[in-house]
């Protein structure tokens, strides 16, 4: 049995903007909050590029996302048809519960300045089981929700994002190797006999390299805050994540370990972040004088410090095994 269902949201900005970040699979982990990580797999049906005259263009992407709290990863096929403004995309490989699924994203002008997203889905359930049939309801309508209101947030504030929005990163030269330095940071586990700054640790990993990575972690002051992150790994090369649970100056934290090794056996590993500030809790967290820039420099410090202490013990453990 197919269920469809549809959701729609009305947003203020152009419809060719909305449209280009529907578009745009780079971002979405910082535009929808279900999205870990998405990569582009191919384009058109052998791989290569799939333009026709009209500009309609294929391609094949692989997305790593939340669904009723656990970590799902599938590849769908997707349509993008830039003059009409629809995005239709199938599943080819979806992850059970779910059977089949697929839809389209419909931007639809309302005037210069605003439009219409509509969001439609139809799918099947694993042997078209009721329960589970009712499982992918509770996910679809959950994450359409979050979606959309998600889109309309961002691209309405996008405007003021700026100084909300800050990347930065630390890297270390290891005399070793990049698999090393990669399973130390990959055995996240075992970080709390290894990390100082590591109070408590829990590490799943259901499926081979997509892991839920919770943790409560030791602040300079010596208070401690709890945090919950999804991991997509690639060994031995890069570990992708997007923060689910957050501390409190943060609306969102997304980030990546990488790992890269020279000819001359020198690893340069590095960590990255990316982090939007929740400008609600600055005064609770930092005092009633704080500010923005206070903000950034809080959390870009807090940040780096423990970054820069997992790299440097990532770099004793690989130097050790040279």
């Amino acid at each position: 049995m197919t269920r469809e269902v549809e959701h729609e949201i009305t947003i203020g900005a152009p419809a060719a903007e909305v449209y280009r970040l529907i578009a745009e699979v780079e971002n979405w982990p910082r535009i929808f909050p279900p999205t870990v990580h998405v990569d582009r797999v191919g384009n058109g049906p052998a791989g290569g590029p799939a333009d026709d005259a009209d500009g309609v263009t294929e391609e094949r992407i692989r997305i790593w996302a939340t669904a009723n709290g656990e970590a799902k990863s599938w590849t769908s096929r997707r349509t993008l048809d830039p003059r009409a403004r629809t995005v239709t995309f199938r599943q080819e490989v979806s992850a059970p519960p779910v059977a089949s699924m697929g839809g389209t994203w419909i931007i639809e002008p309302l005037d210069a300045a605003s439009c219409r997203v509509r969001l439609l889905h139809d799918y099947r359930a694993v042997g078209d089981d009721p329960e589970k049939l009712e499982w992918i309801d509770r996910a679809v309508d959950r994450n359409s929700r979050s979606e959309l209101a998600a889109l309309k947030r961002n691209v309405e504030l996008a405007t003021g994002a700026a100084e909300l929005s800050l990347s930065f990163q630390d890297s270390v030269e290891i005399n070793g190797s990049a698999k090393d330095a990669y399973d130390f940071v990959n055995e996240a586990g075992l970080w709390k006999e290894r990390l100082p700054h590591v109070a408590e640790v829990s590490l799943t990993e259901d499926s081979p390299g997509l892991q839920v990575l919770r943790m409560d972690t030791i602040a300079k002051d010596g208070s401690t805050h709890t945090t919950e992150s999804v991991r997509v790994c690639f060994p031995h090369h890069r570990i992708v994540y997007k923060q689910t649970t957050l501390p409190a100056l943060m609306a969102l934290h997304t980030g990546y370990w990488l790992f890269e090794e020279g000819p001359s056996g020198v690893t340069t590993a590095t960590s990255q972040h990316t982090v939007v500030l929740n400008t609600a809790n600055i005064a609770k967290v930092l005092g009633e004088d704080a500010g923005v820039l206070e903000a950034r420099d809080f959390v870009r410090s807090a940040l780096s410090t423990n970054s820069r202490a997992t790299l440097g013990y990532a770099k004793e453990y690989a130097e050790a095994r040279r």
